[in-house]
C-alpha cells in the first residue's frame, strides 16, 4: 500500500498540538460469555478452536432467547474500574447500540451508554525515562464483543478484493470492559511513547488483576487510537481519526507517529482530515482509510428491554477494593528494588514490553537476570525477525526451563538457543526438545576423556606450556573439543581433564 505524504515529525510539532485520546477493550477471562452460557473463546483452558461452536441461541440473538449478565464478568469490571482510579456507579445500566454487520447476528450490540459501571478515574504511566504521565479516564463499561470475519481470495486478508468472505460467531458475546479516556493534552514530541506506555499499563493492570490474559496477539486486548492536530494557539480541537484494532505495543507507537504525520501533511497544504476510522498496516507502517466515523446518535441507542440495571452493593465494592493488586507504576519500582537491576537494565525490560513475561518467568523459578536476558535478547530478536509478539512464540515457564537446564548444566548457552528454537517451532517443551535433537551436554568422562586425548595429539605442545604456568593454552583445546563434539561437550569438566592430564605427565 503506498505511503501517504507525511512531514517530518518534529515540524509536524512546531505547527500542530497533538491530542490523543484511546479506547482500550480488554477482553474478560470468565468461564462463559457476557449474555449466555456459552464457553468463551478469550480464555484459552475452554481451546476452542473450531468456528461456530462456541454459540449459542443468545449469542446469535434467535427468537425467544433472553440475555442474562455474567456476574463474575460485573465483578471483573468493577475490580479494573476500581485499579483505574474510577468511580463506581451505584447503578449502570445496559442499552443496544444498533448497527447491521455481518459478524453482529442479532444486528446490534449490548453495550452501556450513557450509564456505565466506572467513570471518572485517571492512570498513571511511567515512560522511558521515568517520567511519570497521568493520563485521565472518562469511563470504563461492559458489553459484548462481535463476532469475527476472514475476507477470502484477497491479497491484504481484508474485505477489499476479497471474493467472499466467512464468519465465526464463536467471539460473538464475549465479554469486554471497554475503558475510553478523556483527550489526552500536552502529549507534545512524547505522544507515540505515550500511546505506548498507556497501553503497556493497562496490560500490566489487568494481568495483575486475573482478570485477562490480555495476549494482544490474540486479541485479548486492543487498542483504538484517536488523533487529531490543532494548529498552535488554536483553542478549537482538530478533527480526529480512529486507528481501530492496533495489537501490539510497538504498532500503538507507530500508528500515532504516522497519524500525526500523515494529518500534519494534509493540514499544512489547506485540506482537512476526515473523521473517520483507519486500519493499521504492521507489514507497511502505514494507516489506510477505513469507514466514516459514526457519531452517538447514528447508532440510536436506546435501553436493553431483557436487563435489568446492575446495581452493585458497597460491600461487594470494598470487598473487591481490598483485593486490589498495587498499581503498576508501584509495583515497578518495587519489582526493580528486588530484582536488584540498574535503571537501565530495568528500563530496556520496560520499553521492550516484557515486563509481564519477565516477571512470570521469575515466578516460574528462573533468576531475575536470566529471565531478561532471554526475553529482551533471543527470544526479542527472533521475534523481530517473524514480525511477532515475543509472548506469542513462547510461555514464560518454558523460558524458565530453558534457564533451569542451562543453570543446571545440562546445556550450554549455544545448546538452549537450538532448544528455544525447537520449542518455538512447536517440537514440544524444551525437556522433549532436547530429548529429540540430542542437545544435552555430553558429561561422561569416557566420552570426553577421548575427545581430550585425541585434541592433545594433535597439540602435543599444549600440556608442556601449561606446565610452565601458561594455563590459558588449554583454552585451545577446549576449543578442539567443543568443536569435535558439537558444541556438547561440559566445558568446565573438558578444562579440569586437561589439567589433569597436564598435572599427571609432570
Amino acid at each position: 500500500m503506498a505511503r501517504a505524504e507525511l512531514m517530518d515529525f518534529d515540524k509536524a510539532l512546531e505547527l500542530f498540538e497533538p491530542v490523543l485520546g484511546f479506547e482500550v477493550h480488554v477482553e474478560l477471562s470468565t468461564r462463559t460469555k457476557m449474555f449466555s452460557d456459552a464457553p468463551n473463546p478469550a480464555l484459552s483452558d475452554n481451546n476452542i478452536t473450531d468456528p461456530n461452536t462456541a454459540i449459542t441461541p443468545v449469542c446469535l440473538g434467535l427468537p425467544g432467547s433472553l440475555p442474562v449478565v455474567n456476574e463474575q464478568a460485573v465483578q471483573f469490571a468493577i475490580s479494573l474500574g476500581l485499579a483505574l482510579g474510577c468511580q463506581i456507579a451505584p447503578s449502570s445500566t445496559f442499552s443496544r447500540k444498533n448497527y447491521f454487520y455481518p459478524d453482529l447476528a442479532k444486528n446490534y450490540q449490548i453495550s452501556q451508554y450513557d450509564e456505565p459501571i466506572a467513570f471518572e478515574g485517571e492512570v498513571e504511566v511511567e515512560l522511558e525515562d521515568g517520567t511519570l504521565v497521568a493520563i485521565p479516564i472518562e469511563r470504563a463499561h461492559m458489553e459484548e464483543d462481535a463476532g469475527k470475519l476472514t475476507h477470502v481470495g484477497g491479497s491484504t486478508g481484508r474485505i477489499q478484493g476479497a471474493e467472499s468472505s466467512l464468519v465465526d460467531y464463536n467471539r460473538a458475546g464475549v465479554p469486554l470492559v471497554e475503558i475510553v479516556t478523556k483527550p489526552i493534552y500536552g502529549a507534545e514530541h512524547r505522544a507515540p511513547e505515550i500511546a505506548k506506555a498507556y497501553v503497556s499499563t493497562i496490560r500490566d493492570m489487568v494481568r495483575a488483576l486475573d482478570i485477562s490474559e490480555a495476549r494482544m496477539e490474540r486479541g485479548n486486548l486492543r487498542c483504538d487510537a484517536n488523533v487529531s492536530l490543532r494548529p498552535r494557539g488554536q483553542a478549537e480541537l482538530g478533527i480526529r481519526t480512529e486507528t481501530k484494532n492496533v495489537n501490539s505495543f510497538r504498532s500503538v507507537e507507530r500508528a500515532v507517529r504516522y497519524e500525526i504525520q500523515r494529518q500534519a501533511a494534509i493540514l499544512a497544504k489547506g485540506g482537512s482530515i476526515q473523521q473517520e476510522t483507519r486500519h493499521w498496516h504492521e507489514d507497511t507502517g502505514v494507516t489506510s482509510a477505513g469507514r466514516v466515523k459514526s457519531d452517538a446518535d447514528d447508532y440510536r441507542y436506546f435501553p436493553e428491554p431483557d436487563l435489568l440495571p446492575v446495581v452493585p452493593t458497597q460491600a461487594l465494592i470494598d470487598e473487591l477494593r481490598d483485593a486490589l493488586p498495587e498499581p503498576p507504576a508501584a509495583r515497578r519500582r518495587r519489582l526493580r528494588e528486588e530484582w536488584s537491576f540498574t535503571d537501565l537494565e530495568f528500563r530496556d525490560v520496560v520499553n521492550s514490553g516484557l515486563l509481564v513475561e519477565v516477571t512470570d518467568t521469575v515466578a516460574a523459578g528462573a533468576s531475575p537476570q536470566q529471565a531478561r536476558k532471554w526475553w529482551t535478547g533471543e527470544i526479542a530478536r527472533i521475534a523481530n525477525a517473524r514480525d511477532a509478539e515475543p509472548a506469542s512464540l513462547i510461555s514464560p515457564a518454558h523460558v524458565a526451563e530453558i534457564v533451569q537446564l542451562v543453570e543446571s548444566g545440562a546445556l550450554t548457552d549455544r545448546l538452549a538457543r537450538q532448544a528455544l528454537e525447537g520449542v518455538i517451532e512447536g517440537e514440544g517443551t524444551p525437556a522433549e526438545v532436547v530429548s529429540a535433537r540430542g542437545l544435552e551436554v555430553v558429561s561422561d568422562d569416557g566420552a570426553l576423556i577421548a575427545a581430550v586425548d585425541a585434541a592433545l595429539a594433535k597439540q602435543p605442545d599444549v600440556l608442556e606450556k601449561i606446565r610452565d604456568g601458561k594455563v590459558q593454552a588449554a583454552g585451545a583445546v577446549i576449543g578442539a573439543v567443543m568443536k569435535s563434539m558439537g558444541g556438547k561437550a561440559d566445558a568446565a569438566r573438558v578444562r579440569e581433564l586437561v589439567l589433569e592430564r597436564a598435572q599427571a605427565s609432570s
